[in-house]
C-alpha cells in the first residue's frame, strides 16, 4: 500500500508539472496575487499583513487577491474569513491563479519542482529573525527523508526564485544573504506582521483580542510558544509537542486571573491534552501571532523567533531552554550567544522555569533588568516602525505602472 502510494504521488507530480509547464508561458494578469502562509495553513503572518494594506488601498482589486490554503484548513478559514477570496492548494482553481498572478507572497518556501511564470514577481517575507543556524551555516540536517546535500540545494535553488525578500533587521539581512546564497533585492522594512504591534496596543483593542482569544476580558496571559524539534517527528512535516513540565504546577504559582495560552509551532501536530485545566488553559494554533503578542502579559518560549517580534511590545519574556545543551551543540547551533545576548532570565528545569514565572508575577509582570532588554531591542527592532506594509508595496511597485 505504501509502495502504491508513492507511485500515485510520483504520477500526480508528473502531471501537475506538465500543466505547470504549460500554463506559465500564458500572460499574468495584472494586479493578481497569491498569498500563502506557511505552506497554506492559514491567513496568518506576513503575507496577511500585506493583504490587510493592499486591501485598504486598493479595495476594488480584492478579487485579484487570493490565498492558497490546504484542503484540510479550507473550511475553518472561508469560515473564519468569508470576504477573503480562499482555494484550495493544488486545486485547478489554484493552479491557473499561481501560473497567472503578477505577485506571488509567500512566508515559506514552495517546492522547487512548481515552477514560476518568469512574469511573476516573487516576495519571500520569510518568517522570522534567525537565532537558530539556518540553511547553508547547517552542519547537519536532521529533517526525515532529506540529506543535507539535499535539503541546502533545493534550499538555495528556491532561494534564486525570490525577487526580493523581506528582512526585519540588519543582523537577519545579513544571515539571509550567507545562509540563502541570496543576491536578489531585500526589502529592510522590518516585519509586515509587526504593524498591528504599533497600531493596537491599546487598552480597548486589547481587551476586545483577548475576547476572541480567551473568552474574556478581564484577565492577564502567560504564553508558552516554544518552538519544534527537527528531530522529533511524528512524519516528514509533522512534529510531536512534549511537556517539559507540570502544568497543574505551573497554574499553582499563577495569580488566579492569568490565563496561561500555548501555542504550538506550525509544524507541530500534536494533539494538546490539557484535560482538567480548560478554565485556565487556551491552547491557539490558528489566531494571528501578532494577535496572540497583544493579548500576552509574559511571554515563556525556549529558542522561537517570537523573541524579537514580542520585544516591539517592551514586556517581558522568559526562556525555558530544558535542551539547550544539545540544541546549541549538536542540532541547530545558534547565531549569537544565548546566555548573554537574551533580554530575560533563562531556566534550564523544570524547578527553575515555575521559581522564575512566580518572581515575575509577583512584580506584576515587569521587565527585571531593563537595560539587557534595551540593548536586544535596540539591535534587533530598530527598524519596526508600524509601517512595514506600506513600504513593502510601494518598494514592489504594486498598482503602479
Amino acid at each position: 500500500m505504501r509502495k502504491l502510494k508513492q507511485v500515485l504521488k510520483i504520477i500526480i507530480r508528473y502531471g501537475l508539472i506538465l500543466i505547470n509547464d504549460a500554463l506559465i508561458q500564458l500572460p499574468v494578469h495584472k494586479g493578481r496575487v497569491l498569498f500563502e502562509s506557511f505552506n497554506g495553513k492559514g491567513l496568518t503572518d506576513n503575507p496577511k499583513a500585506i493583504y490587510d494594506e493592499l486591501l485598504k488601498e486598493f479595495p476594488e482589486n480584492r478579487s485579484q487577491l487570493v490565498w492558497g490554503v490546504k484542503g484540510e484548513f479550507y473550511q475553518a478559514m472561508t469560515t473564519r474569513f468569508p470576504e477573503a477570496k480562499i482555494v484550495k492548494r493544488w486545486s485547478l482553481t489554484w493552479i491557473w491563479t499561481s501560473a497567472t498572478a503578477e505577485y506571488w507572497i509567500f512566508n515559506s518556501r514552495m517546492p522547487t519542482w512548481w515552477k514560476k511564470n518568469r512574469r511573476t514577481t516573487y516576495v519571500q517575507t520569510w518568517h522570522g529573525t534567525p537565532l537558530k543556524h539556518l540553511a547553508l551555516d547547517m552542519d547537519q540536517v536532521k529533517f526525515p527523508g532529506n540529506s543535507r546535500e539535499r535539503y541546502l540545494a533545493e534550499f538555495v535553488k528556491e532561494a534564486d526564485r525570490w525577487n526580493y525578500l523581506v528582512a526585519a533587521n540588519q543582523y537577519s539581512a545579513d544571515i539571509f544573504e550567507r545562509a540563502f546564497s541570496f543576491h536578489h533585492q531585500f526589502l529592510k522594512t522590518g516585519y509586515p506582521r509587526n504593524d498591528v504591534l504599533f497600531q493596537k496596543n491599546n487598552v480597548a483593542a486589547i481587551a476586545k483580542l483577548k475576547q476572541k482569544i480567551i473568552g474574556k476580558s478581564d484577565c492577564r496571559v502567560v504564553t508558552y510558544a516554544p518552538t519544534w524539534r527537527e528531530d522529533d517527528f511524528i512524519k516528514v512535516g509533522h512534529y510531536h509537542f512534549r511537556w517539559h513540565f507540570d502544568l497543574g504546577e505551573m497554574l499553582r504559582v499563577l495569580p488566579d486571573d492569568v490565563v496561561l495560552l500555548i501555542r504550538p509551532h506550525y509544524l507541530v501536530t500534536d494533539r494538546i491534552d490539557i484535560s482538567c485545566y480548560e478554565d485556565r488553559v487556551v491552547v491557539d494554533s490558528t489566531s494571528d501571532m501578532n494577535e496572540i503578542y497583544l493579548v500576552t502579559d509574559l511571554l515563556i518560549t525556549d529558542y522561537s523567533s517570537v523573541m524579537f517580534d514580542f520585544a516591539n511590545l517592551r514586556r517581558p519574556m522568559l526562556f525555558f531552554a530544558y535542551d539547550l545543551d544539545y540544541y546549541r551543540d549538536d542540532l541547530r547551533g545558534f547565531y549569537f550567544d544565548y546566555y548573554h545576548e537574551l533580554p530575560g532570565p533563562i531556566a534550564t528545569t523544570a524547578a527553575d522555569l515555575l521559581r522564575e514565572v512566580h518572581q515575575l508575577a509577583q512584580n506584576d509582570f515587569a521587565i527585571l533588568d531593563q537595560s539587557r532588554f534595551n540593548q536586544f531591542a535596540k539591535r534587533f527592532v530598530q527598524w519596526e516602525q508600524g509601517d512595514a506594509a506600506q513600504q513593502i508595496i510601494k518598494k514592489i511597485h504594486y498598482g503602479r505602472d
